[in-house]
């Protein structure tokens, strides 16, 4: 079962990445990280199933800002 956006957003800020102000237009958001290279990106509504790739993104995201 696909996770939400709104835990894959959860997930990133508890990993101390924080979204751009003004990043996304309509359902994009944008975060970023001081040690994260760039920005992840994620669209749709906080209460969509999240895609199989943007769940891969954050995933891997994270875990560069964790070495």
């Amino acid at each position: 079962m696909p996770r939400k956006i709104r835990e894959l957003i959860h997930d990133l800020s508890a990993a101390g990445f924080y979204e751009i102000p003004g990043g996304g237009k309509g359902a994009h958001r944008k975060f970023t990280h001081a040690r994260y290279a760039g920005a992840v990106t994620l669209s749709g509504q906080t209460g969509d199933d999240a895609k199989a790739y943007q769940e891969k993104q954050v995933r891997q995201a994270i875990e560069r800002v964790k070495r």
